[in-house]
């Protein structure tokens, strides 16, 4: 879930405990371009305010003012479609021959749909799913907790949604060291959330990134306890053994889609003799990334966080960066 995503979810809960009516929108499908993908929300209360994005163009001034009217969703869900023309594509500012489905729920301020939404944020706070269900023909709404993310459902003869929330992509970085501060400013920029760990409080307490989660603790228990799920990329920069082997050891046995550590190809060698004699297994430490990153010939911190970034990033998207041994310029 985008950072963006989950802010509309926190209005829209403040919202009812706050006793304000509101709508939550969500894009269940698109033809053509569009410039926000399916599962998009958008929410917004009967006084104007509007958090989030169904499209970036006119379609949000449109939706407001239809819903304050009263045309749309005025007592129960509803499926609406923009852009069915290429006139009406234009007139709200989608790209050419795009058009936007979206259903829009209007919410009120009662104690179970109150309930309903500090579920989901519990669930997303302990980094857990949660799959919401909207019967539009029954004008109802449950949720059910899955333990993995699903693509969005939508079925359009039973009007039923199936949306699945699932964590945002977190990066946990081991060490609060000068590439870990640019490795933080270039993920937040991808809505990465992000963690530091260091158990050097001092180091903590120089890291100056905006928006960071700061974690004064040894990396074994902090991975342990937020960092142990798929949607995690864990990587251990401080090139101290004893903080770094202490993550790695307890990261290698985690869901995390992403594990790396920096250092040379030697340190990297003697790194990986040191975890087998953790009782690690050859199959966990094959999963290591290391030395980390794609070898662009990098030798600043700003280029090695640029060479992390990129190796995480094809990971993630199921590409196979080719990862030279030599891993330029990272030296003990």
């Amino acid at each position: 879930m985008h950072a963006v995503d989950e802010e509309v979810l926190s209005r829209v809960h403040q919202w009812l405990i706050d006793g304000r009516s509101c709508w939550l929108a969500t894009v269940i499908g698109t033809w053509g371009s569009s410039p926000r993908p399916v599962g998009s929300l958008l929410g917004c209360d009967r006084d104007g305010s509007i958090v989030g994005s169904l499209s970036g163009g006119c379609v949000e001034d449109d939706l407001l003012e239809k819903l304050t009217r009263g045309e749309l969703a005025a007592e129960r869900a509803q499926f609406f479609t923009y852009g069915v023309s290429a006139e009406e594509s234009e007139k709200f500012g989608l790209p050419c021959g795009g058009s936007l489905l979206i259903v829009i729920e209007p919410l009120k301020p009662e104690p179970e749909t109150v309930e309903h939404f500090a579920h989901m944020l519990e669930r997303l706070t302990a980094r857990q799913s949660v799959t919401r269900i909207v019967d539009l023909k029954a004008g109802s709404f449950a949720y059910r907790d899955v333990d993995e993310f699903k693509p969005l459902l939508w079925d359009e003869d039973q009007q039923l949604l199936e949306h699945t929330y699932g964590p945002r992509s977190q990066l946990f970085i081991i060490g609060a060291g000068m590439v870990s501060k640019y490795l933080a400013q270039m993920a937040s920029n991808l809505d990465y959330r992000i963690t530091v760990c260091d158990p050097r409080q001092h180091l903590l307490d120089d890291f100056d990134v905006p928006g960071v989660n700061l974690v004064a603790d040894m990396p074994d228990d902090a991975v342990r306890a937020g960092a142990s799920d798929s949607a995690s990329a864990i990587v251990a920069l401080t090139h101290d053994p004893r903080i770094d082997d202490m993550g790695l050891m307890e990261a290698l046995k985690t869901d995390a889609f992403y594990i790396g550590a920096m250092g040379s190809s030697r340190t990297s060698a003697n790194r990986r003799e040191r975890l087998k004699q953790l009782d690690l297994s050859d199959a966990e430490i094959d999963r290591l990334h290391a030395p980390i990153g794609i070898a662009i010939g990098s030798k600043t911190p700003p280029e090695i966080a640029i060479s992390i970034l990129a190796e995480i990033t094809a990971v993630r998207s199921g590409a196979s960066p080719a990862r030279s041994l030599a891993a330029a310029a990272q030296t003990v």
